[in-house]
């Protein structure tokens, strides 16, 4: 099964691994600790343990407030939505240089909601005989 990528946030006491890095909330290396110890420092400064690389041996956590964690979530729902879509629709319309009036307003109408929804629109004009 595929491994999901967790959302940003409070891992609580569920840390599946032994031996963490920790990183405190002001982004100071605390070194290589047991999971004991810094379970016990997160309830000591009353702080909520985030996993920041999961990859990295060994994993690396970092101590943070609820306000850094909701901050850290605000900045990353803002980068998400500022990169492009990897699935744009693109809508491809063709019509005759000879078209009536009324096809063309109905075509017209058509391209401005597709506008409206974000699609990229292609209109290509073929020359009439």
């Amino acid at each position: 099964e595929p491994k999901r990528k967790a959302a940003f946030g409070s891992v609580g006491r569920r840390i599946p691994y032994r031996i963490l890095h920790v990183i405190n909330q002001d982004g100071e290396s605390l070194g290589n600790m047991h999971r004991a110890e810094a379970l016990k420092l997160m309830d000591q400064h009353d702080l909520k343990l985030v996993l920041l690389r999961e990859n990295a041996e060994p994993p690396v956590y970092r101590l943070m407030t609820g306000q850094q964690i909701h901050e850290e979530q605000l900045k990353r729902a803002e980068k998400k939505k500022a990169s492009p879509k990897p699935g744009v629709v693109q809508k491809e319309l063709s019509f005759s240089s000879a078209i009536a009036k009324n096809d063309l307003e109905t075509k017209t109408k058509q391209i401005a909601q597709w506008i409206e929804k974000k699609y990229h629109v292609k209109v290509t004009i073929r020359q009439a005989k």
